[in-house]
């Protein structure tokens, strides 16, 4: 995947910015479209990038949704200081070894070196849980419910990739404390519903609701589950966003204790569910095209992009004017959109700018439009021309839009489900990871396995290891074996290299 060596800028008369294709150069790709679609720019330090107001309307629209859903299940929204000290960020031994290598810390201020070093929150269980303890007392302090938009920093890495891997990104996290596990169980599959749903109905992404392996869970969490997604043309998983069980384990380290209805103490069950701005580099690699960025309606900042289409002598004033009309018609029944009146470029520009921008419907108003009392509308998705009577606009103009939205979950759908591949033996297995599959394998459930599966992978492109066990188990006839080690399998997983 490329990285920030090429810091690109898009040239502004280039009939369309792209040099790379998707099928070809893959990384190459991806780095022109997210600067040629002017969602990112960018910045002097490596792994950090400027989020541009495109980008920042899809995560908007995501944000609305989510938090609007976890303020029905009662969970409130906080916010927790950025710095951590370096006590409490290593009180759970295995939690700070998963993150160590990736924690930035503060040594200095002005001249003088800092007494004890600060950490910058990696994610914020050590920031939080302190005050967990001081804030809960008794059983009716619980649920604790609390939710944080913030930015956190990792500080790692050889391969830096806009979204998808950065030293700084914006997310949620969600902490919870409850008196029972069957509360904590309940909850963490409740998040990864709402996570699915900004996916798929958002998104437009399909993604595998699943088990991460004792491996691959979060450090010092109890399980976790998360939503994978899959990239077709680089053969990648990428995991989506997590949702973890953490039992008590932070609450004994953070003696997060309170007095139950009996007057006995007991330790409380904790969860922590995040999903951050990678959600968007993964809509970009799924349904970006050669001809840049694709964007799903119900995320775009821009759904409708109303083009003029003024020829010689053909009546100028009367098509802006059809124009600017369409677009107050349109933006008065709650479509979001916008027309090009610059007179400095040509209709065949702004057909390529627009469609480097991925908005999901250009309207194209011409001489023969307005005199027909028409539109002429362009689907992004597959270029798919119709004519629109004005009369009929808003109905049709929102029936496309929900057919679009559909129809890039369904075509992502169709790819994702084409690389999936069924193995049984070592042989198979070693085949389709060549092939750039999603497999879905028996396993014997035993971390020793996968360790020895990543060792023997290991190569330039990084090595295999499981994605997730999925919910949705196919069934696990009697006397199949794992087909990593020969054991007798118990369960199957999906296996392949990830982001």
């Amino acid at each position: 995947m490329a990285g920030d060596s090429k810091a690109k800028t898009a040239d502004p008369k280039a009939k369309n910015g792209l040099t790379n294709k998707k099928d070809e150069n893959f990384g190459e790709w991806y780095s022109e479209v997210v600067v040629n679609s002017e969602m990112i720019e960018y910045y002097d330090i490596s792994g950090c990038y400027i989020l541009r107001p495109w980008t920042m309307a899809i995560w908007e629209a995501m944000q609305e949704f989510f938090d609007a859903e976890i303020k029905k299940m009662k969970i409130k929204n906080c916010y927790f200081p950025l710095f951590v000290s370096p006590g409490v960020l290593e009180k759970e031994k295995d939690h700070i070894e998963g993150f160590a290598p990736e924690v930035a810390w503060v040594t200095k201020s002005g001249q003088s070196d800092l007494e004890v070093p600060i950490a910058i929150r990696p994610t914020s269980e050590t920031v939080m849980y302190p005050y967990y303890s001081k804030w809960i007392r008794g059983h009716r302090d619980l649920p604790l419910r609390l939710n944080q938009w913030c930015n956190v920093v990792r500080w790692e890495f050889s391969n830096p990739t806009p979204f998808i891997r950065s030293r700084e990104f914006l997310w949620q996290e969600g902490h919870t404390a409850f008196a029972t596990q069957e509360e904590a169980d309940a909850e963490v599959l409740d998040i990864l519903e709402l996570y699915r749903r900004i996916y798929e109905e958002f998104l437009a992404v399909p993604v595998v609701k699943g088990k991460k392996s004792e491996m691959e869970k979060f450090a010092g969490g109890y399980y976790t589950t998360s939503v994978e997604a899959f990239i077709p043309n680089t053969g990648r998983g990428v995991q989506g966003a997590t949702s973890h069980c953490l039992g008590q384990n932070f609450a004994k380290m953070f003696e997060i204790t309170y007095e139950n209805e009996k007057g006995e103490k007991a330790m409380v069950w904790q969860n922590s569910w995040a999903y951050s701005t990678r959600t968007i580099g993964v809509m970009v690699m799924t349904h970006g095209d050669d001809k840049g960025l694709v964007l799903p309606p119900k995320v775009a900042a821009v759904q409708v992009i109303v083009v003029p289409v003024p020829f010689k002598d053909a009546d100028t004033q009367g098509i802006f004017d059809a124009c600017a009309s369409t677009v107050k018609i349109l933006s008065e029944a709650g479509i979001r959109a916008e027309c090009d009146l610059r007179d400095n470029y040509s209709p065949g520009w702004k057909y390529s700018h627009w469609e480097m921008k991925g908005v999901p419907l250009r309207l194209e108003i011409g001489p023969k439009d307005l005199a027909n009392s028409q539109t002429r509308a362009v689907r992004r998705d597959n270029s798919a021309k119709k004519d629109i009577p004005m009369a009929d606009l808003v109905d049709q103009v929102k029936e496309l839009l929900d057919t679009i939205q559909q129809n890039l979950f369904d075509v992502a759908k169709e790819k994702r489900d084409a690389c999936v591949k069924e193995v049984r033996t070592w042989d198979e297995f070693v085949e389709a990871l060549a092939q750039k599959k999603l497999i879905l394998a028996p396993w014997c459930d035993e971390e020793e396995v996968e360790k020895d599966v990543k060792a023997r992978t290991k190569g330039e492109i990084g090595a295999a290891k499981t994605l997730c066990s999925p919910f949705d188990q196919p069934a696990l006839e009697e006397g199949t074996l794992c087909f990593a080690s020969g054991k007798p399998a118990k369960k199957w997983s999906y296996w392949g290299r990830s982001y």
